[in-house]
């Protein structure tokens, strides 16, 4: 039998119209950076040139590294309270909406397809808006 490469890929699109990104990593490798917990989509998008605001340096007191997950949301590790209670801050709350910095991908198998909203909350009050 032939062991299959253990690489999990996150498809991340923006709604800013920037291109999209693909990154294959092995989440055994984990951390990659310092930000979020270590494996997070944070993590991974950090190490890999993808910017993802994270304004609270990824440690689950803000809303800023807000995404959507469109694909593979049962492949992430589960939410906890503080991370719901901060998600109910966020604009453009979904059902499958986490916060980048504690959605840990730990699944090699894992395909994860995250859409990164157009505005974050510091982005809308630095706007003036509500």
């Amino acid at each position: 039998m032939l062991a299959w490469p253990w690489m999990a890929r996150i498809r991340v699109v923006f709604e800013s119209g920037e291109p999209e990104r693909v990154i294959e990593f092995d989440p055994r490798k984990a951390p990659f950076q310092h930000d979020g917990r270590p494996g997070s989509i944070l993590d991974v998008l950090l190490a890999h040139g993808i910017p993802l605001e994270h304004a609270c340096g990824g440690n689950c007191a803000c809303t800023t590294c807000h995404v959507v997950v469109k694909k593979g949301f049962e492949k992430l590790s589960p939410s906890e309270e503080e991370e719901d209670d901060l998600l109910d801050k966020a604009p453009g709350l979904t059902p499958t909406s986490r916060l980048g910095c504690q959605a840990v991908v730990a699944d090699g198998d894992a395909e994860i397809v995250v859409v990164v909203p157009r505005y974050t909350i510091n982005q809308i009050s630095a706007h003036g808006g509500s």
